[in-house]
């Protein structure tokens, strides 16, 4: 079954998603930030440094949202960094973010959807998504989409929400996630479904071995992954 923002809209996945960031857009780097307690950029520097070895040129940011991964990206020095995001409310937030560093030389943000990219084949050094594979409404479209921009021996870096398996961790993680996140989540950005649908699409995604699987029926070469803070977050790796 589709997770999906808002159960009641008909509109496709896609189209929830895109609405649910653009209504917390004005919050959601406060958000994130504040509700992972300050975590989530360690983990940004840590999935950024595995490319480091490729000292990639030309790098695209999928499901950039407000632009912290393509920010973070500007430590490996490339040439451009090119950042798409189905949600322009997001989009918005990003550009700023990035005219105020300076950086709009160098970060481009694109409006476009991650299942049917903009870009010719063989285009990037190296690919980067963060949170955002599980919002993808076809995952293997968003991943052979992705492929097909890479150039060979590219490298596509995703970083993504994962379920902790061991006590007691599993367990404090897991009403956190469930009861304490919505509540916090609503009150601070008034949209009560994307902090509901949050944990819903991390329960629903398939992660770990099982995403490793996808990474390779989508014609990926060298997968693994590394996880994060007792399994809050993994990252994962795989070449074209």
């Amino acid at each position: 079954m589709t997770v999906v923002p808002y159960k009641d809209d008909t509109a496709s996945k896609k189209e929830q998603v895109a609405k649910m960031f653009d209504n917390i857009s004005h919050r959601y780097d406060f958000l994130n930030h504040f509700l992972s307690l300050g975590i989530d950029r360690g983990w940004r520097k840590k999935a950024i440094k595995l490319l480091k070895p490729l000292q990639p040129r030309q790098i695209l940011d999928v499901a950039t949202g407000t632009g912290d991964f393509a920010l973070q990206a500007l430590s490996l020095q490339p040439e451009k960094v090119t950042g798409v995001d189905i949600s322009a409310g997001m989009l918005d937030v990003g550009r700023k973010k990035i005219a105020q560093r300076g950086m709009s030389s160098v970060i481009d943000m694109v409006q476009a959807d991650s299942e049917n990219l903009p870009f010719e084949e063989n285009k990037f050094d190296a690919v980067t998504v963060a949170f955002g594979v599980r919002n993808f409404e076809n995952l293997n479209r968003g991943l052979t989409e992705i492929l097909r921009v890479m150039k060979p021996g590219a490298l596509l870096v995703v970083l993504e929400f994962s379920r902790p398996r061991y006590f007691p961790f599993k367990q404090v993680y897991h009403f956190y996630f469930k009861f304490i996140l919505p509540k916090l989540g609503n009150w601070l950005s008034r949209d009560k479904a994307a902090y509901t649908y949050l944990p819903e699409s991390v329960d629903a995604f398939p992660d770990g071995e099982d995403f490793l699987n996808i990474l390779k029926a989508a014609g990926y070469k060298n997968v693994s992954c590394k996880s994060l803070t007792f399994g809050i977050s993994t990252i994962y790796t795989a070449q074209k």
